[in-house]
């Protein structure tokens, strides 16, 4: 990636994303292969007076642990990372991998069983509410893409308008324009979405909307809330597959009733997208409606971060609820599915159309429309 983009994107995300001051101290985690962004972030950190502690990982790593992490290494949870995750003031995760399918063959319930012992860690960064997840480009992630590493990068950087003379600018103006909406969501009692092979109603009376303008993901460009828990009623074909935890879960239908999944499908890996909606009670409740309206982002790249801010679509996601929203569902999961609404789909607010074939039709949220 070019040069001045990885200064520009290390300064966006310790003076635009996170809240950093003289003296926070500042995790700082991310895989070797992105040691350049690693290094400029380091570097911005300590010219703002922060005390940045900087965790790497190998290559392959994550394969190691699962494959050989005994049932008491997998339910134990670190004493030394529940106190730093205590002490620290905010945490910049940085995504990348060499082998996007490195945990295709690691037994699912492994998966479920680390993931439940870490709930308490990321409970306590959660509420310190100073976190950001970016994602360094690699040749493994362009290939899932379907691009050219070169093109890779260059989408990267312009969906986080890393290609602006002013990035923060851009975001603060994306920001304005996407509040109109999060204050609309707010304002709403009950959700529908809408197409050919969906039809889903929510409730969302008494919840918050939330503008997520790149505090927390970069890139970003969203809305959301948390659905009341007991209210989502009939089904929903998601457009694009999963992609988590080494595999890839196609042609998902879900079917809701009383807020509870009580029928869910796959085309592929069925059995898994089973296992996962079975970690837990809350798992198969819905703890997001979240609106895509980063309309930079137009390609589908098998990527949750970039995925579900494509202008034009929506994800409910099922599992853990917000706080900020007025949630209540727990659950150790959060898992994304994307629908995509720039084909015969409409989204309803109160029963008045809000969103016609993934654009804004409402002249109040026209600004949102690129």
């Amino acid at each position: 990636m070019k040069t001045d983009w990885i200064e520009n994107w290390a300064k966006l995300l310790v003076n635009y994303s996170l809240k950093v001051e003289n003296g926070s101290v500042i995790k700082v985690r991310g895989p070797v292969v992105a040691a350049e962004l690693i290094a400029k972030v380091y570097e911005e950190l300590l010219r703002v007076g922060a005390f940045p502690r900087v965790n790497t990982q190998l290559p392959g790593m994550s394969e190691i642990f699962f494959k050989n992490a005994k049932k008491e290494q997998l339910s134990t949870l670190s004493p030394i990372d529940l106190y730093e995750a205590k002490k620290i003031d905010g945490i910049i995760s940085i995504g990348g991998q060499n082998n996007t399918r490195e945990l295709s063959a690691v037994d699912p319930a492994k998966q479920v069983l680390a993931m439940k012992t870490s709930k308490p860690l990321s409970d306590i960064i959660l509420k310190k509410n100073n976190w950001v997840i970016t994602l360094f480009p690699t040749a493994a992630h362009a290939q899932d893409a379907q691009m050219s590493v070169a093109d890779f990068e260059e989408f990267v950087g312009k969906a986080m308008f890393l290609d602006k003379k002013d990035s923060v600018a851009a975001w603060k103006k994306l920001s304005k324009n996407q509040q109109k909406l999060a204050d609309r969501l707010t304002k709403t009692k009950k959700v529908r979405i809408l197409s050919p092979d969906t039809d889903i109603s929510l409730n969302i009376s008494g919840r918050k909307g939330v503008n997520s303008d790149g505090h927390r993901n970069m890139p970003s460009g969203e809305a959301f809330t948390s659905p009341v828990e007991d209210s989502a009623t009939g089904y929903i074909c998601y457009t694009y597959p999963v992609v988590a935890y080494g595999r890839e879960i196609s042609g998902i239908r879900l079917e809701f009733s009383k807020g509870k999944v009580v029928k869910c499908n796959a085309d592929k890996n069925e059995q898994f997208l089973k296992k996962m909606l079975n970690t837990d009670k809350g798992a198969r409740f819905l703890g997001e409606l979240g609106i895509g309206t980063n309309y930079g982002i137009q390609n589908f790249i098998k990527n949750i971060l970039f995925d579900e801010k494509i202008g034009g679509s929506i994800h409910l996601a099922v599992g853990k609820s917000f706080d900020d929203c007025g949630g209540k569902n727990k659950s150790a999961l959060h898992w994304d599915m994307i629908k995509d609404l720039r084909k015969d789909g409409e989204l309803y607010f109160d029963g008045k159309l809000i969103q016609k074939n993934g654009r804004f039709i409402d002249k109040k949220l026209d600004g949102l429309n690129k």
